[in-house]
């Protein structure tokens, strides 16, 4: 009966440890989800007033400066993931050959990237190119 005892005591201990821990994930998961929200604390400045005239190159000019960051991550993870492929291989040919594939075709999708993000630059600089714009 005493070794009954003992192992329940020890299964609780090992409770405890696993609620310990699964209570400081939790609490550093509530942390990490929470400070995105915190960004968005920073006050609207409003509507603004005066001559404010947005004219279409000023507005993919705004589009273009949010989405090429995005871009830009998204490129260097699959490059990550295709290096992390091609060193996984272990020699396999298939998976080199996919890893190979995977590194061309980033190539391609970031030289794809980098004319379609200069064209709108190309674009404005044609057109106003005796106007100010």
């Amino acid at each position: 009966m005493i070794r009954e005892n003992s192992l329940t005591i020890r299964g609780n201990s090992s409770k405890e440890k696993m609620n310990k821990k699964l209570a400081i994930i939790s609490a550093s998961a509530l942390v990490l989800l929470a400070l995105p929200i915190a960004t968005f604390a920073i006050p609207n400045p409003g509507v603004p007033q005066g001559n404010a005239s947005l004219n279409a190159i000023q507005i993919v000019n705004k589009v273009l400066d949010f989405v090429w960051p995005l871009f830009i991550g998204f490129a260097v993870i699959m490059l990550l993931v295709a290096g992390f492929v091609f060193l996984s291989a272990n020699g396999d040919p298939g998976k080199v050959g996919t890893a190979r594939m995977a590194i061309l075709w980033a190539a391609v999708g970031i030289v794809v990237g980098l004319l379609a993000f200069s064209i709108p630059y190309v674009i404005s600089n044609t057109i106003c190119a005796g106007a100010s714009c």
